[in-house]
């Protein structure tokens, strides 16, 4: 009789579901993906629809279940799921739909966080003094100012983890990881404020909110029978609660001290690191207070387009016609100097993250030249991106959070030629782990954990997270981009004017 204990991560992330089930040492035993659409109805705005992530969620797991063993399906002891954040769902009573869910990139809610960014409330000091457009509190406002009824009609709006949750076992509840980092919530503060949410204007938050926040980790409900017997799992399978995509890809990477940045390096980049210290940065968003592990504080910067500018290029330059487009433009852009000749660009096409916060921010490719190809563009858009990276973690390391190694996952970490550029520009090592989904990894870390499979995140990581290899910066390359990196800031320092109006 096997004896394995074995676990299930699922991430519903920006392009696709993944659905992995591990053994306790983390190899995956099986896994699938499934692709679904977002939708873009208006400039800055993004949109999915969550019946499109049921569905593929669903096509994954029978996917996966019908590769194991009936042994092994009934040895799976919990489930945990991570999801992108703040993508904002109106729900009724019954937690079916009531839009279209409002993307996490989605930057409509601009006046709603300019409102709650001029109150200069004290919970702002929590998240980097101020609230993003992208975030949770600033959507649910747009919602009740610009779509009364919907507002009206609606029982709670939660966000695509909660409703993946409720949908596995029926239970409304909302992670610390999502709630510290994207809805104002602070543990050490007492939690809710409601002098803030009456100050933003959203005095009935109580009503519309799903209050019941759990720690990454601890038991939201056990998966409902239906679902059980439709895939012939086991019905006493535990569902734990997650948090964040790229948050919980921390635990997938192994990352849980002081001095590695965990980065997530997909459609868009996030920067993570852990600090014993509160430290107050400014451009960074946080300090978060025990929004993933116990008595760590955790700091954050990020990018809201990386590989998503990359498929811009590939999508408008119609490079589809090659049987291997990345390829081919690697091979293009190994002939072009670092700095592209005189080709820079701005990676700001959804706006920036950090350290800007800068949401009326846009895309730029500056120095154009009869000279240039395509594929100097090409190169100019890597770069652009491997500068935001270095923006962000020279304002980490200056305000007292130095960072020595970058321990990094991702679709972009199979591109040899980017991954050798970012450390170049940074000039940081990275460190890749060998499975590069960290954030499925990290989901079944977690449920992991909360099985009771490992006493702690820090024994689950040692014991689940191995290494793949590591990139090594050229220190030559890296003074060259010094000079590109001035003029990078320099023109956004230029045009932000020009950009805000």
């Amino acid at each position: 009789m096997n004896t394995e204990t074995y676990f299930m991560g699922v991430d519903t992330g920006t392009q696709s579901v993944r659905v992995v089930v591990t053994d306790k040492k983390g190899t995956v035993i099986a896994g699938d993906e499934q692709v679904y659409e977002t939708f873009y109805p208006q400039a800055g705005w993004a949109e999915q629809k969550p019946g499109d992530w049921w569905r593929c969620f669903n096509e994954a797991v029978k996917n996966v279940m019908s590769s194991l063993s009936k042994e092994i399906r009934h040895q799976i002891q919990a489930v945990s799921v991570c999801s992108t954040s703040s993508t904002v769902i109106p729900v009724d009573q019954q937690g079916n739909p009531l839009t279209d869910a409002i993307m996490w990139m989605d930057t409509r809610a601009k006046k709603e966080m300019n409102v709650i960014n001029a109150t200069k409330h004290p919970v702002l000091a929590y998240s980097g003094g101020e609230d993003s457009v992208e975030w949770m509190i600033p959507k649910v406002l747009w919602i009740k100012n610009n779509q009364k009824d919907i507002y009206a009609k609606s029982h709670k709006i939660i966000e695509q983890l909660d409703w993946m949750n409720y949908q596995l076992c029926g239970v409304y509840a909302t992670s610390i990881c999502n709630s510290t980092c994207k809805w104002n919530y602070i543990e050490c503060e007492g939690g809710w404020n409601g002098e803030f949410f009456k100050q933003v204007g959203l005095e009935d938050y109580a009503e519309k909110l799903v209050l019941d926040v759990k720690h990454v980790g601890e038991l939201v409900g056990t998966i409902n029978r239906s679902f059980a017997d439709q895939y012939d799992i086991n019905p006493d399978m535990k569902v734990v609660q997650g948090g964040i995509d790229a948050h919980i890809g921390m635990l997938g990477l192994g990352v849980a001290k002081e001095g590695k940045l965990a980065m997530i390096m997909g459609t868009s980049f996030v920067q993570l690191a852990f600090s014993e210290k509160k430290l107050n940065l400014n451009g960074i968003w946080g300090p978060y207070n025990n929004a993933i592990v116990p008595d760590q504080w955790l700091l954050e910067g990020g990018q809201i387009s990386a590989g998503s500018i990359i498929k811009w290029f590939m999508r408008e330059f119609e490079m589809s016609a090659h049987e291997n487009p990345y390829a081919y433009m690697n091979e293009l852009v190994a002939k072009i100097p670092a700095g592209s000749e005189g080709l820079v660009a701005l990676d700001f096409f959804q706006g920036n993250r950090t350290p800007y916060k800068d949401a009326n921010a846009k895309g730029v490719i500056y120095g154009l030249t009869l000279s240039h190809t395509k594929a100097h563009i090409y190169r100019a858009l890597l770069e652009s991106v491997a500068l935001g990276t270095k923006n962000i973690i020279d304002n980490f390391e200056a305000q007292g959070c130095p960072i020595n190694i970058i321990v990094g996952c991702g679709g972009v970490t199979k591109d040899a030629t980017w991954m050798q550029i970012i450390a170049d520009v940074t000039g940081k090592p990275i460190v890749v782990t060998e499975d590069a989904s960290a954030s499925v990894l990290g989901c079944a870390i977690v449920a992991a954990v909360g099985s009771g499979a490992y006493e702690s995140f820090d024994a689950a990581t040692t014991g689940m997270v191995k290494e793949a290899y590591s990139v090594q910066p050229n220190k030559d390359l890296y003074t060259t981009y010094q000079g590109v990196f001035d003029t990078y800031t320099e023109i956004y320092e230029n045009l932000k004017d020009t950009m805000a109006k």
